[in-house]
């Protein structure tokens, strides 16, 4: 049999049965494709691995607390013996091939009638890897594939025809690597990006020149508002057959304006799927060095929208009850009004000496963080020269790092 290579074939084994001896690990590891595949499982063995338990006392496989019988595998089609029995494993092997049964032996694959491959998934596509008699390779291969799959790096466009469709993509914080895997590959499948200012641009360089990217900024909106033409900008570009990414910094759905956009696409009979982005909310903090809670410092955080001046009529926010809050104050987009906003915080009775950190483009190369209090960071920010796109976080967490970033 090692001289020939093996034949690679998909087995459909939804409501056959499948025949399992032993009940160690091996078994644990691969019962889980056969249950998932929905093959009708008799595992034979006189006793079995805690995980392997818990799927027979869920229903997921039939177990027999025994040792292998000749004719155990009447009626099946196919066969994992994973025994440590040398004279149970040759006898039920010999079973096999004299019932023309498909038969996987762990401890000889010479002897057995068929091979398991190293096997993935990624969106549908399975990937079955088998390379003789070295399983580590195998591996090794089939994880490079299904990586590759997932983020986008493997080519692998869909060539069947789908009717219009747009995915809202959260391309996170800024640097590329902090995109989400389904979200890389959708990018990877688009064939139009309708992007954001502040999403992660370097993934736009890596598409292939075919993509049309649209900068959502310069869409010219004549008689409609900025967003409405950006989503009859999805709609039309879907409508003519393209796969249409909208990417976002963060998240579509913390202030993304994410829900409007997918409620135009509702309304005009468009399916859209979201890919959640990480947050920049949390993630900033976190790469400047500050948790937003912290076991006995905080125990809440409140992320807030700080694009509208405290004494604007339109603000939604009831910058008093924040102000008696405990826990982190999170601001996004509230580099321009850092100043009104600590002013009205510290006017509500949140302590003037309360820590305070600005960090500029976190996550990318440019990252920098400025520290500060509520009595001063209007100065210090200004001083600075602090620019958008930046988080300000406002709480004692903040001084649990400065030390480092005095």
């Amino acid at each position: 049999m090692s001289e020939h290579f093996a034949y690679p074939v998909g087995l459909r084994l939804s409501g056959r049965r499948v025949v399992v001896l032993g009940a160690g690990q091996v078994a644990q590891r691969r019962l889980p494709a056969l249950i998932a595949a929905g093959a009708d499982i008799l595992l034979i063995s006189p006793s079995a691995t805690a995980s392997l338990e818990a799927m027979a006392e869920a229903g997921e496989v039939r177990w027999e607390r025994r040792r292998y019988r000749d004719g155990d595998f009447e009626g099946a089609w196919y066969v994992l013996i994973t025994t440590d029995d040398p004279e149970a494993n040759a006898a039920a092997s010999a079973e096999a091939e004299a019932r023309r049964i498909w038969c996987v032996r762990s401890d000889d694959a010479q002897a057995a009638s068929a091979w398991t491959p190293a096997t993935g998934r990624s969106e549908g596509v399975t990937v079955a890897v088998l390379t003789g008699e070295d399983p580590r390779r195998s591996a090794a291969v089939r994880d490079a594939v299904v990586e590759g799959l997932r983020d986008g790096t493997l080519a692998a466009p869909r060539h069947r025809a789908r009717g219009p469709h747009v995915a809202l993509v959260g391309g996170g914080p800024g640097d590329p690597d902090l995109i989400t895997v389904r979200g890389r590959r959708l990018l990877a499948e688009a064939d139009v990006v309708v992007a954001d200012r502040l999403g992660p641009r370097d993934l736009l360089d890596e598409l292939p020149p075919h993509v049309e990217v649209i900068d959502a900024a310069k869409i010219p909106y004549g008689r409609f508002m900025a967003q409405e033409a950006i989503n009859n900008a999805l709609i039309e570009h879907a409508k003519a057959g393209k796969s249409v990414v909208r990417l976002k910094g963060g998240d579509p759905f913390v202030f993304g304006r994410g829900m409007e956009e997918a409620e135009a696409l509702a309304a005009a009979g468009i399916p859209c799927t979201v890919v959640p982005g990480i947050s920049s909310s949390i993630s900033v903090p976190g790469a400047a060095g500050i948790p937003v809670t912290h076991r006995g410092v905080a125990h809440e955080f409140t992320v807030v929208s700080g694009h509208v001046a405290p004494d604007d009529p339109s603000s939604l926010v009831d910058w008093a009850a924040l102000a008696r809050l405990r826990g982190t104050l999170v601001l996004l987009m509230a580099v321009e009004k850092i100043g009104a906003i600590a002013a009205t915080l510290v006017a509500h009775g949140r302590a003037a000496d309360t820590p305070v950190a600005v960090v500029q483009e976190g996550t990318t190369p440019g990252q920098r963080r400025v520290d500060a209090t509520l009595a001063t960071v209007g100065e210090r920010a200004a001083a600075e020269g602090i620019r958008p796109p930046a988080v300000v976080v406002i709480g004692d967490v903040v001084a649990l790092s400065s030390r480092d970033h005095g």
